[in-house]
């Protein structure tokens, strides 16, 4: 097989590389990280590298010009070398932050009536022990072991090597006094088991810190709270991008690239990196006390089914593939050290239990934290997000499904899209005279594109407005230069270049409103099976409960007019922000919620989509703005007459 040389600069030395091997897999060789949203599917085009000299064949030149093609630019994922080559890696987009900090800290209210005595599944305690003898030669072990079920009444109690290591010198160093970390489980109802998680040599003061991590694992961000478990008080809150989203930015994007070879261990180290270093940022950010990661015993983690089988390292390639079975729905308790997390290396690791392959932890600790299965009142419970997950019911009964809405809400798949960071128009208003629009941006300054919440503002007032019909049709005929003919078709200028950070028109196309049009309709069509499949009308939900990070930035009014939510009076809504880690704070105080969880996803029932008929159908009324039909959406037929609307197309 014939070997060639790849240079990424001209000045640093190759590296060889074996005939068929892709560009991206050169620069890993080489030590240089390429973006790769879509997951190497030659689907997003932003891996575009340029190919200075020598010869490459293309495996796909989506959405690449002819032009762009001689002047060399090739897909680094899908582009083969062919002989000894030069390569150009252009300057890649930077995930900017617009996260968690001191200052955006919300002050989270304890559990009532949280007692660590009583709530805890993780307790510390101190214990004399009598000192071996020449009458008394019991090895170190078991004398540890009978002390602790003559003082504490614990049997059935685990202790794993790594921990068998340190008794005998903690209970010598301590003269016989030792403090004990235990996780104490449940088999059943009378039958217990325990877990020393850690023995320290002395005495510790009952009212020192006892830490652990509530995590939640998000498809785009990953969220981290640091917690007392002795108070129950939340000491540091930090959040920072997924940093698995360099190699895909949906769930099946990672599960495709998970399945390549190296793919799995790449994405878990991925996530275990990212959280590792929120571990870090949280420990700094404790004030009055020196906190390091080896100080946390305990962790309970949300999110959704593929997130925790990569967090896991388990294959999650079944996932996406009919009958969408899971590995698992309910991960065993591991240790820290088992997968490299960064704490001490026993604590406990807790995964929270899902319902399926596409409605996963972080929504059944959402159902938690909202309450919906203690609710009296019919409960809509949804996350928007790439996927689309939604809960409907109350204290008797639970149904769940989930929907690909794609990234559309998330700004991607939109040529003018981002995600929501500084520089990003948020919400849009269009005056119905002249068509001129005004925004509002992330951080002031020059717009850089558009997030998702704008996305949605700028659809429904385009709609509104009559610069589009319902079908999603641009009018041409308007008396506006905004509406003009672009290079896929008709387009919308929101931002004209001299006004735009890149120096280049912001725009809105129809390929645009179409993407946004599926997303919208396959959140609504999961509403609507829901109900269906109860037998409740829609508009009988007496509260709607909105989690998820995308889900504070969601304006009901807009919403509601393109049809993403249903046409409900505006106070039924109500945004929760991150539930998901918030059940997992829950979780991770509280063995009676964590076993109310186990409850939750038993009790759901889950309806897959793909194998309901009625979804389909559903999908297809909804592809339309608002809906093919207008008489489930009072308010926005108003709202058209009041400013005189008219379809022209």
């Amino acid at each position: 097989m014939a070997e060639y040389k790849v240079r990424f600069d001209p000045n640093t030395e190759p590296v060889v590389v074996k005939s068929g091997t892709l560009i991206i897999e050169a620069a890993k060789q080489a030590g240089l990280d390429i973006l790769q949203p879509c997951g190497g599917q030659g689907r997003c085009g932003r891996c575009i590298v340029q190919v200075m000299d020598g010869t490459v064949r293309h495996r796909s030149s989506l959405r690449l010009s002819k032009e762009d093609i001689q002047a060399g630019y090739a897909l680094a994922c899908q582009s083969i070398i062919e002989s000894d080559i030069l390569v150009r890696i252009p300057e890649q987009d930077k995930i900017e932050r617009r996260l968690m900090s001191d200052r955006t800290a919300l002050e989270i209210e304890i559990p009532p009536g949280y007692s660590p005595e009583y709530k805890q599944s993780l307790r510390r305690f101190s214990i004399q022990l009598s000192p071996p003898s020449y009458e008394d030669q019991t090895d170190d072990l078991t004398r540890l072991k009978k002390e602790i079920t003559l003082k504490l009444g614990y049997r059935n109690i685990f202790i794993p090597l790594g921990l068998i290591n340190k008794i005998s010198q903690a209970l010598r160093l301590g003269n016989w006094n030792v403090t004990i970390f235990l996780h104490i489980g449940e088999l059943d109802d009378r039958m217990k088991y325990v877990q020393l998680v850690d023995i320290l040599p002395g005495i510790i003061a009952e009212e020192d810190p006892l830490w652990g991590a509530a995590i939640d694992i998000g498809t785009t961000t990953v969220t981290l709270w640091l917690v007392d478990l002795m108070t129950g008080k939340v000491h540091a809150q930090v959040a920072e991008y997924n940093d698995q989203i360099r190699r895909g930015e949906d769930v099946i994007s990672r599960i495709i690239y998970a399945d390549k070879n190296g793919g799995l261990t790449e994405l878990q180290q991925l996530v275990l990196g990212t959280i590792n270093e929120l571990m870090e940022t949280a420990c700094k950010r404790v004030k009055f006390h020196r906190v390091k990661p080896e100080d946390v015993y305990k962790v309970s983690v949300a999110g959704n089914t593929t997130m925790m089988h990569l967090f896991l390292g388990v294959p999650a390639n079944n996932i996406r593939l009919s009958p969408f079975i899971p590995s698992f729905n309910q991960a065993p308790i591991i240790y820290a050290k088992e997968i490299g997390l960064k704490t001490h290396p026993f604590a406990i690791v807790d995964c929270l239990p899902g319902v399926a392959s596409y409605v996963g932890a972080d929504i059944t600790a959402g159902v938690l934290s909202a309450g919906v299965d203690l609710a009296d009142q019919l409960t809509l419970f949804l996350d928007v997000g790439t996927n689309g997950e939604m809960v409907l019911g109350s204290k008797e009964w639970l149904v769940t499904c989930a929907c690909s809405a794609g990234p559309a809400f998330e700004g991607a798949g939109v040529q003018s899209g981002m995600r929501a960071t500084t520089g990003a128009i948020e919400e849009v208003w269009i005056n119905s005279n002249t068509y001129e629009p005004t925004y509002r941006v992330i951080g002031g300054g020059k717009p850089r594109g558009i997030c998702g919440s704008g996305l949605i503002s700028l659809l429904a007032e385009m709609f509104i407005t009559g610069l589009i019909d319902k079908a999603g049709n641009l009018n041409p005929s308007l008396p506006t230069n905004r509406v003009r003919e672009g290079e896929h078709g008709l387009e919308y200028v929101v931002v004209w270049a001299v006004e735009a950070y890149s120096g280049e028109d912001i725009v809105f196309t129809r390929v645009d409103v179409d993407n946004l049009l599926r997303a919208k309709a396959a959140i609504y069509a999961g509403f609507l099976v829901l109900a269906q499949s109860v037998g409740v009308p829609l508009e009988s939900t007496e509260q709607v409960l909105i989690g998820g990070s995308f889900g504070k930035y969601l304006n009901i009014e807009k919403s509601i007019q393109i049809g993403l939510l249903p046409d409900l009076p505006w106070e039924r809504f109500r945004f929760l922000g991150n539930t998901a880690v918030k059940g997992a704070y829950y979780a991770l105080l509280d063995k009676h919620s964590r076993k109310r969880l186990d409850e939750i996803a038993s009790k759901m029932t889950y309806i897959e989509l793909s194998a309901d008929n009625s979804f389909y159908e559903a999908f297809m009324s909804a592809l339309f703005l608002p809906h093919t039909d207008l008489s489930k959406f009072p308010s926005v037929e108003k709202a058209m007459k009041s400013i005189q609307y008219s379809e022209t197309i």
